[in-house]
């Protein structure tokens, strides 16, 4: 069993087909324990409403994906009990507090964050944060 911490980068290619998506959509397997900021829903609605703004669902298509989302086996924690930690990995790494949100909750859970966003990937992949975080092809 593996506790992944999704980001929006991976749970977004659940939705939409695009480079990635089949190795996103085998994160999802029985065998893996997913966990995620509960900002993450904030961030997958900023998501659908871009797509929806670019033509890429409709809105009753985005409706549904937000039910889906939360339909999907991620246990939610509160980024309130993330700050801290959030706030003192993004002043160490030099990456963006909001995607330290999930680096703070690989490291609690002692799990691995799975990303398909390449810099944050690549700027974490040799630091401190390594053993946490793991490329979205690499943990399928």
């Amino acid at each position: 069993m593996s506790v992944f911490i999704v980001d929006a980068s991976v749970a977004a290619k659940w939705f939409i087909h695009e480079e990635h998506c089949e190795a996103a959509l085998s994160v999802l397997k029985e065998k893996n324990r997913l966990h995620a900021p509960d900002f993450l829903l904030l961030e997958m609605d900023s998501i659908i409403c871009k797509w929806t703004r670019r033509g890429v669902v409709t809105t009753e298509e985005a409706l549904e994906l937000r039910d889906a989302l939360r339909r999907y086996p991620v246990q939610y924690h509160s980024l309130a009990t993330l700050l801290d930690t959030a706030f003192a990995i993004a002043n160490q790494t030099g990456q963006s507090i909001y995607d330290c949100l999930y680096v703070a909750l690989a490291a609690l859970l002692k799990g691995r964050m799975v990303t398909a966003d390449r810099r944050l990937h690549d700027g974490l992949k040799n630091g401190k944060f390594r053993k946490h975080i793991v490329w979205v092809e690499d943990a399928a």
